[in-house]
């Protein structure tokens, strides 16, 4: 039967109309519970305090099941590669970890240039953070090594700290290119020593929700900010130009000048060399994005490049094009860091470290999510952190992911980070063998090859349009971050930025939106009046209600908000009350005073008439006096009374001042989170105020937690108790209606809610 009739009952709810739908449900479901205060409410759920987790307690146990998960969850290898299904993966992460390789080959050079140091250690760079990352990493995917933004952060500290006239030689005022290159590698391997302390700090610490204050917007506009730095860093060696070494704020604009200062100087060959290698470049990335689903692995256009342009120099030698010069065969030895310069690196280290970890993350959770797996923040931390720190004993500088490497290690299949591991051993034939070949390529073609590879960051200013449609607070970050990082440099636009999105987080957090609730109809639902024009405000009960949580920083504010929506000026309400309760109590002062003067007149002249002659005489006239004196004195006994009760009299009718027309107050508090004492005090200060306009108070959806603090802080009290707390506004609406201070209100309106 119910089977034959749901199509006519479909089509019957089809034809009616959304109030009548909505009837229709309305009688179909039908709720009845008792108002529940807070007090009720804790005795219905039997509610006890929380059992506190004491996790620190675990930290401090010695057991081998503790050794054990300890290892397993600080290096992550042992968890899945045991595991490894050899014959499903294992191809893939082959393929995709030669493919990272030919990509790192080329990178690591240009970045190593990129942060002003010989280009073999950009080998160095691609080969120990990898293989340190594939031990200690929980990111399948991302291609730890090399990176523009890193190495230009890198670049320009290693430039302000040893800078080219520092070398000058005394004889023929030439830059000695071995020490200054001695110095500066000196320098990036202490940062990056430096850079992974910090992170291995943080890491241990789990302060890997650190890089939550650093926005999308404020990411995306800080990178965009640094490959535009990037792009014009590289123009020496696109033009072939040699430039003084700048650093500091406005170093990127006095740059900028002095390229187009001395363009006239271009070398040509230089000029041809990179035009060629950058349009071959981006010849082969557009056959590979149009020939993807055909080709098993991606074209190496940056591999064939150098190679095709190291073949050239050194068969027919390209007249004053700078080229690499010696990349020597082998590793170098690990070297202990100089502790003298951390002083001097610190700032630059912490927000290298923050940078960097704010890139690996964000790509690592894309990827994660795209395949279904969970990346833990803070052994990202510790990883990144180790492989900086190790790396820089062997004097590689800091690194990161890169995406496009990223995005090639994932879409040429691989699976795990064995990929990051095959890329890394790649790296070290090359180091071992092969890079010694690579002399005589030109910086040119590196150069080309780091601005090519700018195309992803530089698309981010299409940013500015789609922020511009959607939110144009981030919008105003992203600009901020990105003008702050051109101007003052990488640390000090980076330390901007992020004051800049905290400043606007307390801006959001005190100027909140407050809203007056009213009913909607035939529901217990209560929206804002100013919004929904059917929601109607309950007579006689007045709903207030903030967007966020209120604590010191917007706790005035909320009070005068409140103050101003309910449309009574309370203070000047409360002002004049107690003026003319004042005067009341200065007359009836001055009534006693001058009673107590007529009782003392009367009592002369009871005693005037006493002498021994005249009372026979004064018999009847005696009487009479004292009988008027004593009822003078009833009557002044009777004002004393009714100027007792004077003061009693004190209602804001009986004082002739206006009253509200509401006669209770509901504050929704479920936008509450936590409860300060600036917060609990501002609370009492509004029950303080409103019942002296004789409006009681009522509070409604507290969270458990912050009931908790109320209770800590000492908040409820004999005139404030949990019964002013509901577990709804709809609770509280109802009691107010029933309990109101101004006298009964209209059964039919209870009813009726």
């Amino acid at each position: 039967m119910g089977l034959s009739e749901a199509p006519g009952q479909r089509d019957t709810q089809a034809l009616l109309s959304t109030t009548q739908t909505m009837e229709l449900r309305r009688r179909d479901y039908h709720v009845e519970r008792p108002l529940l205060n807070q007090e009720q409410l804790e005795e219905l759920g039997n509610r006890g305090s929380a059992t506190g987790t004491w996790q620190w307690r675990n930290w401090f146990r010695c057991s081998r099941a503790r050794a054990y998960a300890l290892l397993l969850q600080y290096l992550p290898v042992l968890t899945w590669l045991p595991q490894y299904p050899v014959r499903e993966w294992l191809l893939g992460d082959l393929l995709s970890g030669l493919s990272v390789a030919i990509m790192q080959l080329p990178q690591g050079l240009a970045y190593a240039l990129l942060a002003g140091l010989p280009p073999v250690f950009g080998l160095y760079s691609s080969f120990y953070p990898v293989f340190i990352y594939f031990l200690f990493g929980t990111s399948r995917h991302i291609s730890v090594g090399t990176f523009a933004v890193m190495s230009v952060m890198v670049g320009s500290v290693t430039e302000s700290l040893a800078p080219d006239e520092d070398f000058l030689q005394a004889s023929n005022s030439t830059v000695d290119v071995a020490a200054r290159d001695a110095r500066r590698v000196q320098l990036a391997s202490a940062l990056s020593v430096l850079v992974g302390l910090f992170q291995v700090g943080l890491g241990l610490v789990h302060f890997g929700f650190v890089v939550t204050y650093l926005s999308e917007p404020l990411v995306r506009g800080y990178t965009t900010a640094a490959s535009v730095q990037v792009f014009i860093s590289q123009l020496k060696y696109v033009f072939g130009l040699h430039l003084s070494s700048r650093s500091g704020p406005l170093s990127l604009i006095y740059t900028a000048l002095e390229v187009c200062w001395n363009l006239p100087k271009t070398v040509v060959n230089t000029l041809v060399t990179a035009v060629v290698a950058g349009l071959v470049l981006v010849l082969v990335k557009l056959l590979n994005n149009k020939l993807q689903k055909h080709l098993p692995v991606p074209l190496p256009g940056e591999l064939l490049t150098l190679i095709g342009a190291t073949g050239i120099s050194y068969g027919i030698g390209l007249n004053e094009v700078d080229v690499v010069g010696r990349i020597p065969a082998g590793l170098v030895p690990p070297v202990a860091p100089s502790p003298q310069l951390f002083a001097r690196l610190v700032g630059n280290a912490f927000a290298i470290a923050v940078v960097g970890f704010a890139i690996a993350i964000s790509l690592g959770k894309i990827f994660a999510l795209r395949h279904g797996y969970r990346v833990d923040s803070n052994q990202e931390l510790v990883a990144l952190g180790l492989s900086n720190f190790i790396g820089g004993i062997f004097q590689c500088f800091p690194v990161s992911c890169s995406m496009s490497r990223s995005l090639v290690q994932e879409s040429t299949g691989g699976n795990t980070q064995v990929a990051g591991a095959i890329s890394s051993l790649f790296i070290l034939i090359i180091i071992l063998k092969l890079g010694e070949l690579f002399q005589d390529l030109p910086k040119a073609v590196l150069a080309a090859v780091i601005i090519v590879n700018l195309k992803g960051m530089l698309m981010q200013f299409t940013d500015l349009c789609s922020l511009w449609k959607t939110n144009r607070v981030d919008l105003l970050i992203w600009l901020v971050t990105f003008v702050a990082t051109i101007l003052l440099n990488l640390d000090l636009g980076l330390a901007v930025a992020i004051a800049f999105s905290m400043l606007l987080v307390v801006v959001r957090i005190q100027l909140p939106h407050y809203s007056v609730l009213g009913q909607m109809p035939d529901t217990d639902v209560y929206r804002d009046v100013a919004e929904y024009s059917e929601a109607r405000e309950v007579p006689g009960v007045k709903i207030f209600r903030s967007s966020t949580t209120m604590f010191f920083a917007n706790a005035e504010l909320y009070g005068d908000a409140l103050k101003q929506r309910c449309g009574v000026d309370v203070d000047r309400l409360i002002s004049q009350k107690k003026k003319l309760l004042r005067r009341q109590e200065l007359k009836l002062k001055r009534l006693q005073k001058d009673n107590k003067l007529v009782k003392k007149d009367t009592s002369i002249s009871i005693n005037v008439n006493t002498g021994i002659t005249n009372i026979e005489s004064n018999d009847v006239e005696g009487s009479n006096v004292k009988v008027s004196a004593e009822n003078e004195l009833e009557d002044i006994a009777a004002g004393d009374q009714e100027d007792a009760k004077a003061p009693a009299m004190s209602s804001l009718k009986a004082l002739g001042l206006p009253q509200p027309d509401f006669h209770s107050l509901i504050l929704d508090l479920g936008t509450l989170s936590f409860v300060d004492t600036v917060c609990l005090k501002s609370l009492k200060n509004i029950f303080r105020d409103f019942r002296e306009i004789e409006v009681e108070v009522y509070m409604a959806a507290c969270h458990s937690p912050v009931v908790s603090q109320l209770e800590a802080g000492h908040f409820f009290d004999a005139s404030i108790t949990k019964q002013h707390l509901f577990a709804s506004v709809h609770d509280a609406v109802i009691f107010a209606l029933q309990h109101p201070r101004s006298g009964p209100v209209s059964p039919a309106l209870v009813t009726k809610l």
